[in-house]
């Protein structure tokens, strides 16, 4: 299978894939974190119609539910427009297998409801984030809390993240205990290598 992991600096998605046997290529604007095969730029430029899987992770700055506080400040809905437009683009590619992953936000309401929402602590990674995504021609993931007749057990236990003391909840980049702000935006936009596996050993077999 060929495979296109778009807004993929980190290549833990791509190389998920190459080690189940599949050609795998990653784009970003960012260089990629690991060695293999990537594209340094901007995916409106490059054709994927040679692909037969394509997983895409747009930005989610503008979108997510996360900073609905900040929707409405200026500029903020002509970025949300931007944003919402690169997901469109993507989804939207003439490809039959499509995955778009995107934290709970702004798409729900704009395009429609996400196919499946997860949890990266459902495939094995100790972490809460709710991530929501978008699939044409692919099936849900599968996870399992249990060993079952045909399946053992994925998920690890529910972490407790904890407080701060103004209440608010703790999200799992605050744990690492890193302030740097570049390096936590970026620690925010990896993706989880549970999932990834999942998605190599799950949707690599179609």
């Amino acid at each position: 299978m060929r495979v296109a992991v778009l807004c993929e600096f980190s290549g833990i998605v791509r190389d998920a894939f190459i080690r189940a046997g599949h050609y795998a290529i990653s784009c970003d604007l960012l260089p990629t974190e690991s060695p293999g095969p990537h594209i340094q730029g901007d995916l409106r430029d490059y054709d994927w119609s040679d692909y037969d899987l394509i997983i895409a992770h747009p930005p989610c700055t503008y979108l997510s539910y996360a900073g609905r506080a900040w929707w409405y400040r200026t500029g903020r809905a002509e970025k949300r427009k931007e944003a919402l437009a690169l997901f469109m683009y993507c989804y939207n590619l003439p490809r039959k297998r499509i995955c778009i992953e995107n934290p709970y936000g702004y798409p729900q309401e704009a395009f429609r409801m996400y196919d499946q929402k997860i949890q990266p602590y459902y495939f094995g990674d100790p972490a809460q984030k709710t991530i929501c995504l978008w699939l044409k021609e692919l099936p849900p993931l599968i996870y399992a809390f249990q060993d079952e007749l045909f399946m053992g057990k994925t998920a690890v236990e529910k972490p407790i993240l904890g407080r701060w003391p103004n209440g608010k909840r703790k999200n799992y980049v605050d744990i690492q205990n890193n302030w740097d702000r570049e390096e936590c935006r970026k620690n925010r936009s990896r993706f989880f290598p549970g999932i990834a596996v999942a998605m190599a050993d799950q949707w690599g077999r179609l």
